[in-house]
């Protein structure tokens, strides 16, 4: 049985996925959702809403934790299952970045299957959006 899955085991990071979103991100992000919210657009709902200023969609954080496990796991992995909780908004100028470490590692038939503590921070290291994932590869 391997303890490790694409090189890393228990203890070690994925590479990280960092974006400094604002106005534009959110824009592209609401029209393809369909999301056009006050909060996310407007300075001034934001402020409204106990914020400095608009702020990004949980849903984009989440995004950007499948990101962070796609780019390293690569077309054979598969997300098995991912959470997250919404603690913090990604507010105009903050850098997003997610991260992922690796807590197991296990074979399951012809597969390894890792579970992972994922997170998004911002450049001050106050975590805004944190979870975990159950990611698999074939293995060999």
């Amino acid at each position: 049985m391997s303890d490790t899955i694409l090189g890393l085991g228990p203890g070690d990071e994925i590479p990280t996925f960092v974006r400094s979103p604002g106005l534009h991100h959110w824009n592209r992000y609401a029209a393809v959702n369909d999301e056009f919210v006050p909060i996310h657009m407007d300075d001034e709902a934001g402020r409204a809403a106990g914020y400095p200023s608009a702020f990004g969609m949980g849903n984009l954080q989440w995004s950007y934790l499948h990101n962070a496990l796609r780019q390293w796991m690569g077309d054979d992995g598969r997300i098995e299952r991912m959470h997250c909780q919404f603690r913090a908004a990604n507010v105009k100028g903050q850098t997003v970045t997610a991260h992922g470490r690796v807590t197991e590692v296990r074979a399951d038939g012809d597969r390894l299957v890792a579970e992972l503590e994922m997170w998004t921070e911002n450049q001050d290291g106050q975590r805004l959006a944190p979870g975990g994932a159950t990611v698999s590869v074939p293995a060999g």
